[in-house]
């Protein structure tokens, strides 16, 4: 596994519409309308995963006024557990720093543990609690990540 980082072009869009499909249930995964525009939003960032050319991963972001945000993080079943994850985040974080990125944001269901203990792992911290903020009344912890100003 040779895994390559890369920036988002609309010829991957299709790729990343079935990934976030897999990676999540119907009423969680986004629809190609929300995607699209989540991509298009001023200040989006999309990092992607290739394993051979193949995309496998990706971490979509945004930011304005020194405030960042996770839009989604996907990794494809077979590349879990192998840090692609780790190395989506890592080089996002980095990308939000030099926009002058200062705190991140992001929301996690409450009801996943594995994917709250990788938040954790890297730095997240819980903010507070989202109620009903999923499909199923399933509630979300908001979590937040001050960035290191040498970052920068």
């Amino acid at each position: 596994m040779k895994i390559k980082l890369r920036s988002y072009t609309p010829e991957d869009f299709e790729a990343l519409f079935e990934i976030d499909q897999v990676c999540y249930p119907p009423e969680v995964a986004y629809s190609r309308r929300h995607l699209r525009a989540y991509l298009r939003f001023q200040g989006a960032d999309c990092v992607i995963a290739d394993d051979s050319g193949k995309p496998v991963g990706f971490c979509l972001t945004a930011h304005r006024d020194g405030q960042g945000y996770i839009v989604t993080i996907d990794v494809l079943e077979s590349h879990r557990g192998k840090h692609v994850g780790s190395k989506l985040l890592k080089e996002s974080e980095r990308r939000l720093a030099a926009n002058g990125v200062c705190e991140i944001d992001l929301e996690t269901a409450t009801d996943n543990e594995s994917v709250v203990a990788f938040w954790l792992k890297h730095g997240y911290r819980k903010r507070g609690i989202k109620k009903d903020y999923y499909p199923g009344r399933r509630d979300a912890f908001a979590m937040v990540k001050r960035l290191v100003e040498s970052n920068k």
